[in-house]
């Protein structure tokens, strides 16, 4: 279930919201200067300054007098409560101060850089203070210290070889290679306002746009159904740890169902999947089949169950010979497949798996997704600091630290992780149908052409890698900006 506190919505950050995210985390008196903290509940005393002139004199001084019921922590203490959030994640730090300890959320967010004043702790709901820290802990939490002893490719093989919980998250760029199409990249789906007709990318899945115009919907649900794809060599390497018996979860944000089609069973669909389809009226529920021609029609599927029941019937005085009732509303009575649209929280079981997982998980390996989409991109934020965490994916992440990046093709990279492990992935796409057949290791033997804008470039190598730097590797496909080289 849900913490009580906090309610998880399918949320989505642009580039722009980590864009001037690049101090260092140990600044701890700018934690809370960003503006997405300036919340409805400190914009109180910004309303106050713009009536101090019809104030009282005893009413000023009322406010000055508030006199709150706790003192400050120390520094050393406040130092104590933020290694403590490292160690534990947000909702177990949460749990344990706010809850199990009973301190005052006010008093907790001193010890991340924001002082409210009394007056607007005094005026404003505990629930209120919770979301700002939330959000200011998370931001925070987002910055790690890596690991001294993980560095190198060599170290990611090792820990994968070592590990028994394995959490894997993964994202539109492990499909992108069996012919579904990405959201972000320079043809993906959200690049095609046009065509669609749309004033912003995200009503293509803004749950009160679909109520309205669910024919836009399904004008592009086809290109998006899993009824035509075969799952990737980087779904096979998911499914290839839990054989080993090393998955603890894999968190999923497509909704291409390729997990299940591969046998995945430890598995979450954070974003719901086509799976099935319920009604946006009476919740009538159906298998995603049962709606899959409508969908390759490009038509909006109707619900069986609100299509049979009596139509309304219009008032007497509307009624016609040949007309006693009416079509309900645009957008209702319709089936929409089971996938989180904006606007909608995710399944319960996100929240309740991910409670018991991040006691348990003893590596992090988050493969083709920039982690821009809340409350999936927060999941780092609930793992303790002392998880490594390793990125396989076209594009390095800056707003968060992993101690691994490995940057390029998840397919190309996989295969490379499993031939130093010596597992044997199997896939048709790879070269012998297999990781360890002589064709998939002359082609590991290949130099890339990457060629890396370094003062000292690195010597060509006989892999299909380059070492860049520590926690840096560029394999086949890798797209990065130069001046994130150091």
């Amino acid at each position: 279930m849900p913490h009580p506190y906090f309610e998880d919505e399918y949320n989505e950050e642009s580039d722009g919201d980590w864009a001037e995210e690049e101090s260092d985390h140990d600044s701890e008196s700018d934690i809370g200067s960003d503006e997405e903290l300036i919340h409805a509940a400190l914009s109180l005393d910004k309303n106050r300054k713009h009536s101090d002139s019809d104030q009282q004199p005893d009413q000023e001084d009322q406010i000055e007098e508030i006199i709150l019921p706790w003192e400050s922590f120390t520094e050393e203490e406040k130092e104590d409560i933020r290694q403590d959030a490292r160690k534990i994640g947000f909702m177990k730090f949460f749990d344990k101060y706010a809850i199990e300890r009973r301190e005052p959320i006010a008093r907790l967010l001193e010890a991340f850089g924001l002082d409210l004043p009394p007056h607007v702790i005094v005026a404003t709901q505990a629930i209120e203070l919770a979301k700002v820290l939330r959000s200011i802990v998370t931001r925070y939490l987002r910055k790690r210290d890596r690991l001294d002893n993980v560095n190198t490719l060599q170290d990611v093989v090792q820990l994968i070889r070592d590990a028994k919980k394995i959490m894997i998250v993964t994202g539109a760029g492990v499909s992108v290679s069996c012919g579904i199409p990405d959201f972000r990249s320079e043809s993906g789906i959200y690049s095609r306002l046009q065509e669609y007709e749309l004033d912003d990318p995200q009503q293509m899945f803004d749950i009160d746009y679909f109520r309205e115009m669910p024919e836009i919907f399904y004008s592009f649900a086809r290109e998006v159904y899993p009824g035509k794809y075969e799952p990737s060599p980087s779904h096979v390497f998911v499914k290839l740890v839990e054989d080993k018996g090393k998955l603890l979860r894999n968190y999923t944000q497509n909704i291409d169902t390729l997990e299940h089609k591969v046998g995945i069973n430890n598995l979450v669909n954070c974003h719901g999947s086509f799976a099935t389809a319920s009604c946006v009226t009476c919740d009538y529920k159906c298998q995603g089949k049962d709606i899959e021609d409508a969908i390759y029609q490009q038509m909006v599927p109707p619900c069986p169950k609100c299509a049979s029941a009596p139509s309304p019937v219009k008032p007497a005085s509307n009624v016609s010979d040949d007309e006693d009732a009416y079509d309900p509303p645009r957008g209702v009575s319709i089936m929409k497949p089971d996938i989180t649209f904006f606007g909608e929280k995710l399944p319960d079981e996100f929240d309740r798996l991910l409670a018991i997982d991040t006691e348990q998980v003893d590596l992090l390996i988050v493969m083709g997704s920039s982690l821009k989409v809340a409350p999936v991109s927060d999941i780092m934020t609930h793992i303790p600091h002392s998880v490594p965490q390793i990125l396989i994916n076209r594009t390095p992440i800056t707003h968060m630290t992993f101690d691994v990046q490995l940057l390029g093709n998840s397919d190309d990279i996989v295969p490379e992780l499993c031939r130093m492990l010596d597992w044997d992935l199997k896939h048709t796409k790879l070269p012998g149908g297999s990781a360890l057949s002589d064709e998939s290791k002359a082609l590991s033997r290949i130099p890339n052409d990457i060629v890396l804008p370094l003062a000292n470039q690195p010597p060509p190598s006989d892999h299909m890698w380059t070492f860049v730097q520590n926690g840096l590797y560029v394999f086949p496909g890798a797209v990065f900006d130069p001046k994130l080289l150091k």
